[in-house]
């Protein structure tokens, strides 16, 4: 096991640092990198994910490479500008409501200035507007974007993602309310979204996403949970496997990294990412490895409690 910390080019979901700890098993490596704020209940899926790849494999790809939209942080609009003309993809993903409003459509205006008519833009809000709010905004943001492909988590609940998706002509996608649900296999979210969209770590590995995705009924979009390349791959094989893949993935993240554990790094070809038969080898690890035997207790603790769940029910158990 090796622990790791990576600077990021910016803040991105509040952090300045990526940390997590890569893992050796007899099918190859895993990466388990629950954020800081997550306590060990919420971590047993990302463990058995990472446990997944290190022991089992992922399931056979039915595609070779995979579309991908790169990230755009809140940044300045120059800055983002320059972010999306130099990734090489023709789908855009915009982190907002973590400014005013007339901050994120500046950056929506230079997104789409960088991408030209036929881009693709989206949005992500991160659940931190009320109803009222979302409505507004995601007005603006449309005609500021010059039309958006969807708007990712505006609100908390299902039910207010229900009653924005009534008043807005900009289709919804769900993330939080799948992968943060109870049971994300019984989660009812085709009457409040138009799209889910579906990490692998926090939903247990890419068996069970692939479960989950079946059971939402609707178009998919798979995303990262900033992972390194090693964490990444197993996203990459969720994508891969998918019996339909409607739009491009969030899977373009290392950008927001300033580095990588791997030599072999996986960064999108003109919008696409290769499909791998499993994680990179963490043949860089020495540049980033930490000494914070924090994470080395975190996966002990974590770990002892996903080999405790109990079995009477397997498809609510975070391994599937």
């Amino acid at each position: 096991m090796h622990v790791y910390s990576i600077p990021m080019r910016a803040r991105f979901r509040g952090i300045t640092q990526r940390t997590g700890l890569l893992l050796e098993g007899p099918a190859g490596w895993g990466e388990f990198c629950p954020f800081e704020e997550y306590d060990d209940d919420e971590s047993m899926s990302w463990l058995a994910c990472a446990l997944e790849a290190a022991h089992d494999g992922w399931p056979a790809p039915v595609r070779s490479r995979i579309p991908v939209n790169c990230t755009v942080p809140v940044v300045s609009p120059e800055k983002a500008h320059e972010i999306v003309a130099k990734s090489g993809c023709s789908t855009a993903k915009v982190k907002v409501a973590e400014s005013t409003s007339a901050a994120d459509c500046a950056r929506l205006e230079a997104v789409r200035d960088a991408l030209g008519p036929q881009g693709f833009v989206r949005v992500d809000a991160n659940m931190m507007w009320d109803v009222d709010t979302a409505v507004a905004a995601i007005k603006a943001m449309d005609k500021a974007a010059g039309g958006l492909q969807y708007v990712e988590q505006p609100c908390h609940t299902l039910e207010e993602l229900a009653d924005v998706r009534k008043r807005v002509n900009v289709p919804i996608a769900a993330d939080e309310s799948i992968r943060k649900a109870d049971d994300p296999l019984k989660v009812a979210v085709s009457g409040a979204a138009d799209i889910a969209v579906i990490k692998v770590a926090p939903l247990g590995g890419v068996r069970k996403a692939l479960e989950v995705a079946e059971a939402c009924g609707l178009p998919c979009v798979v995303s990262s949970a900033l992972e390194t390349s090693v964490g990444m791959a197993a996203g990459i094989a969720l994508a891969a496997a998918l019996p339909q893949l409607d739009y491009a993935c969030g899977l373009a993240t290392l950008q927001l990294l300033d580095g990588d554990v791997t030599s072999d790094s996986l960064t999108p070809v003109n919008g696409f990412l290769p499909v791998v038969g499993k994680a990179p080898v963490p043949d860089r690890i020495a540049e980033f490895e930490s000494g914070d035997e924090a994470w080395v207790e975190r996966y002990r603790r974590v770990e002892a409690k996903l080999r405790a769940w109990p079995c009477s029910d397997p498809a609510r158990s975070p391994r599937g």
